[in-house]
């Protein structure tokens, strides 16, 4: 069963062109090919950067993050309490008005004790500024240096400025050190990503980040397995180019320099547009889509490596309205740029106003003596 079904998804015509095959992608001559089997390099990869980002972490995130002034939130925390706990954990973090009156029932709060109890517990479960940092520095700091490296594996390199060139002797094509390399290591990042995902700070578009990490790893695997290396470095190297902004902008905000992140962000927003919405659609995926199609016959792998294309278009599209909204606010309004994806701390701005009328009523019935009501003699006079 499992040899027939490795037989049918590794057949020719599901990968190549017709007159094209796997014989034509053996080692000869001193010329090396990619091989599906070296995929399996980017596991420890993977594994090796997930040690490396534990030690970056502590030893180089932590000590900056201190450097510039990231300074944690107190968070005040919630008094243990089961039946509130258990609805909590098991049935939802935000309860409606009917579910609240029901645990007032059930507890003995008021209506206003059983909401700040669920604020502040959401908060408790909120990531740290420490944490958003130290993860917004970590991939900075990869973005950045993958990006350098990319583009210097890519620098005299002919497809870098013609990209007719990336079909120039397809699928013959020898596959360099650099390429080698440059692959297993975005590969390896990016296996990390999807490996820590669950321990990541989530924000509102976490299903969208699964869907590019998993498309991504995809992309890479299949342009991979069938010599379609020339086009996935410059995909690469056009995802790199930005990234590293925007992580930047992470940093400056957590930090609370508010000008930094502003002006970086708008940078940011800048090369995106460009890169993801100009760039890649009509200059990449036109030489995938279009060109092609006037060398060789169209086959699956050329519309499966199109539809990953297509779906990293979209979400490029849904990121793109994102950030051009939050543009627009600093441009017009001068607003804080604020990641609009960002689960944010429930401000205790509610809740001072709600301490501030428990301290009036205090005051107005004055204070408690023996379990009773001190009486206040202080007549108010009426003019």
């Amino acid at each position: 069963m499992l040899s027939e079904l490795s037989e049918w998804f590794w057949q020719e015509r599901l990968w190549f062109p017709k007159g094209l095959g796997w014989d034509d992608l053996r080692d000869r001559d001193g010329r090396v090919y990619a091989k599906a089997q070296d995929l399996w390099v980017a596991l420890p990869i993977a594994l090796m950067f997930l040690v490396i980002r534990q030690v970056f972490e502590r030893t180089v995130a932590t000590p900056l993050a201190s450097l510039l002034g990231v300074k944690e939130t107190v968070r005040l925390k919630v008094p243990h309490n089961p039946k509130l706990n258990s609805y909590y954990c098991n049935i939802t973090k935000n309860p409606t008005q009917t579910s609240i009156a029901s645990l007032c029932q059930q507890t003995g709060f008021s209506e206003r004790q059983v909401q700040r109890w669920f604020r502040r517990r959401r908060n408790q479960d909120r990531p740290s500024l420490l944490k958003k940092f130290k993860e917004a520095s970590w991939r900075f700091t990869f973005y950045l240096l993958a990006f350098i490296a990319g583009l210097a594996s890519l620098i005299d390199k002919p497809w870098l400025y013609d990209l007719k060139e990336m079909w120039q002797g397809f699928p013959v094509l020898t596959l360099l050190p650099s390429q080698y390399w440059y692959y297993m290591i975005e590969l390896g990042f990016y296996s990390a990503l999807l490996f820590s995902v669950a321990s990541d700070v989530k924000r509102k578009d976490f299903k969208e980040q699964i869907v590019h990490h998993v498309a991504t790893i995809l992309l890479i695997s299949f342009s991979w397995c069938v010599n379609y290396i020339r086009a996935g470095t410059l995909i690469m190297l056009v995802h790199d180019s930005s990234d590293y902004f925007l992580e930047s902008a992470k940093m400056f905000n957590y930090a609370g320099w508010r000008n930094a992140c502003n002006y970086i962000f708008i940078v940011f927003a800048a090369i995106f547009i460009i890169t993801r919405l100009v760039i890649f659609p009509f200059w990449i995926i036109y030489c995938t889509w279009v060109y092609p199609v006037t060398i060789y016959e169209p086959f699956f792998g050329y519309y499966f490596f199109n539809g990953l294309l297509m779906t990293l278009q979209c979400l490029h599209i849904f990121w793109a309205v994102l950030i051009i909204r939050i543009a627009i606010r600093f441009l017009t309004y001068n607003e804080k740029v604020d990641d609009e994806r960002s689960d944010r701390d429930e401000t205790d701005e509610s809740e001072e106003g709600e301490e501030e009328e428990d301290t009036k009523q205090k005051k107005k019935n004055g204070p408690v003596q023996n379990g009773h009501t001190g009486h206040n003699n202080n007549h108010s006079k009426t003019e």
